[in-house]
């Protein structure tokens, strides 16, 4: 069918046309070229006014030797221009492959495309989009197809959404497309391993450390001083790296004071509970034709990121010995571990770099999947030749997108923006980019972003419901329904409480960096997230020199007989509980933070979700927070944050 004829200015990359029958944005055109016959092109943009409806159009190419060319002399002025026939698009895109992943059809054509599965594993692939787009539902279309073809996947999976691979797709809207397609739905093989306590069904995770001194120290959480590195390897002469308790006990027998702060690195470790001193079967995870889930789902961050590193650097070393199969190796959220070098290192960030560049000649494909590519490592996104590109929004996350894919146009950038969900721009996989509409999952979507008010219960909901939002949250292991069930008393209702907080990383007069959780409404340190306990930083500026000649002798000495000390000071501190007194003995008081700073450091980190809660209290003035703290320590960073917090009704 002739839509029209090319009018004005033409170029070897670029042209218009008047358009003269009904032409659609993003429809493929051919054009004949007296050099190279016919040309595919695509119309990118459509113009209207009062006489004329134009089509901008870009030149797509021929084929040529099995690649795609472009012309080299532009079109004559008044050729014709057809709409492009599907065998013609078929012929010069080649969709078609041996090794084929089904992801869906090209939009506005009943055209198939899939994926070379052999090209995804050894080029790797990048999915990118923000949330809600369908990204992780386009990841599931892709990972069926793998598991249809016996490929070996291992997933990390920090929110628990691919466990639903396993079961088949019940939405009857979905079952009816999924039949013009001529397919069904189907449950697939997946094996999981995560924390049993958190997510029922799981196979626990457990992992050894390693058999050599390096491999401890870089999970050790806190970087080590050149003191508490000399005392980790002394101790190491006569302890088992997998052996926590050993390496503890043989610690305690050091006699320099920086052992302390590693001990309690070692026991952050040991109390874990995901790490042991039996061999772990790490080529077990690795199976033809099933998907092996690493189900991160309630695991604190800094955790998720030693499981990331350890397993992937053991896997890395197995494959290049090649003693598990090639594999694909799927990591969603992956700037949280492999973050851009201005936001920061990880655990996994230099493995991961390692495998990116490295992994393709071992046989080791990579998939990383992310909401924000801006803080993917550039020198790992750069990695990926193949992308499927959802709905992106983000100027920062769009400059990115340009700067590591190669064949987006600045047209092709705008329309990231406008993308619907279920619509991807897939790169790498043909010479351009191709706008796909994703088929239906075969498999149960795990991944449904969760209603914050369901409609048809709202006046049911609004006694109990306060407010939902996303924030950035402290979360303890304890949920409200646990803190019911273990008290002694019969609870009416728990209370949710958010206390707003600094997650502050400070450096001291030492030159050790560690974090702090401060509470803004009292500008305490908080020393346990499960009780909200904290620890007070003394005014010593409100205290006179008697006052504090009488801190400094009962600090010294643990404790201290009050006859020796000045009445009238002493009793000013006990009025201020500075001091505590015990029979005829002063002691220091538990509720203050007199000693060192990093006696208190907290590995949490902050993460975004949304929660219903009760109450929001409010915080003292941030000046105010941060003077009293920077009287201590130095502060490099702060981020605002709420710890959650219960309160039992009875």
């Amino acid at each position: 069918m002739i839509l029209g004829k090319i009018i004005g200015k033409i170029t070897t990359k670029e042209f218009k046309f008047i358009v003269e029958k009904e032409t659609k944005k993003f429809e493929y055109v051919q054009v004949y070229h007296k050099a190279y016959e016919y040309v595919l092109c695509q119309v990118v943009e459509l113009e209207t006014d009062s006489d004329k409806t134009l089509a901008d159009c870009q030149v797509i190419g021929y084929k040529e030797n099995d690649r795609i060319k472009k012309p080299m002399i532009p079109f004559d002025p008044q050729s014709e221009v057809l709409r492009a026939e599907d065998d013609f698009i078929k012929e010069v895109v080649k969709l078609n492959n041996d090794y084929k992943g089904f992801i869906g059809r090209l939009d506005g054509r009943d055209i198939p495309v899939s994926m070379d599965l052999n090209k995804v594993l050894s080029m790797h692939l990048a999915v990118l989009a923000k949330s809600g787009s369908g990204k992780s539902y386009a990841v599931g279309v892709l990972l069926e197809e793998m598991i249809s073809k016996n490929i070996p996947l291992l997933i990390i999976d920090p929110h628990g959404e691919y466990s639903s691979l396993k079961y088949k797709n019940s939405d009857e809207k979905d079952i009816t497309e999924l039949k013009k397609y001529g397919l069904e739905p189907e449950g697939f093989n997946v094996v999981e391993y995560g924390d049993i306590e958190i997510n029922k069904g799981v196979h626990p995770l457990k992992l050894n450390l390693g058999s050599n001194q390096e491999e401890l120290i870089h999970m050790l959480p806190g970087k080590l001083s050149t003191n508490q590195l000399a005392l980790v390897y002394n101790s190491l002469k006569t302890s088992d790296p997998n052996d926590l308790n050993s390496l503890i006990l043989s610690l305690e027998q050091e006699e320099h004071n920086a052992k302390y702060s590693v001990i309690n690195m070692v026991e952050y470790l040991r109390d874990l509970e995901i790490f042991s001193n039996t061999n772990t079967n790490y080529a077990g995870f690795i199976k033809q034709g099933q998907a092996t889930i690493m189900n991160l789902k309630g695991i604190n961050p800094e955790v998720q990121e030693m499981i990331v590193y350890k397993i992937t650097k053991e896997l890395f070393e197995l494959r290049k010995k090649e003693k598990v199969p090639p594999f694909f190796l799927v990591i969603e959220e992956a700037h949280n571990y492999c973050p851009e070098r201005s936001f920061g290192e990880t655990k996994a960030s230099k493995i991961l770099r390692n495998i990116a560049s490295e992994g393709r000649k071992f046989g080791l494909g990579l998939c990383l999947i992310s909401q924000r590519p801006a803080r993917v490592d550039k020198s790992v996104l750069s990695q990926c030749s193949s992308q499927i590109i959802l709905k992106v929004t983000n100027p920062n996350d769009l400059k990115a997108l340009s700067n590591s894919v190669e064949g987006l146009t600045s047209n092709t950038e705008k329309e990231i923006q406008n993308l619907n969900i279920g619509q991807g721009l897939v790169t790498g996989i043909t010479d351009i980019p191709l706008l796909v509409n994703i088929r239906p999952r075969k498999s149960l979507h795990g991944g449904v972003s969760k209603k914050i008010v369901e409609a048809d219960n709202f006046s049911d909901r609004l006694e109990d419901y306060k407010e939902k939002e996303v924030l950035p949250l402290i979360i303890p292991t304890m949920s409200a329904k646990d803190v019911k069930l273990m008290s002694e008393e019969d609870v009416k209702e728990v209370k949710v409480v958010l206390r707003p907080c600094y997650l502050c990383k400070v450096e001291s007069k030492n030159n050790n960096t560690f974090s702090l959780l401060i509470d803004r409404t009292n500008s305490g340190i908080i020393v346990d997230k499960e009780s909200g306990k904290i620890k007070k930083l003394p005014e010593m500026e409100k205290l006179s020199k008697e006052q504090v000649m009488v801190l400094k002798q009962v600090f010294k000495h643990k404790e201290l007989d009050k006859n020796k000390l000045e009445e009238k000071a002493y009793e000013a501190l006990l009025r201020s509980n500075y001091l505590v007194k015990e029979k005829n003995y002063l002691k220091i008081s538990e509720d203050y933070a007199f000693s060192k700073l990093d006696n208190y450091k907290t590995f949490e980190s902050v993460k975004y979700e949304d929660i219903e809660y009760h109450e929001k209290q409010s915080a003292l003035d941030d000046d105010k927070v941060i003077n009293k703290l920077g009287k201590y320590v130095k502060i490099k960073d702060k981020k605002e944050c709420y710890l959650v917090t219960y309160k039992p009704e009875y």
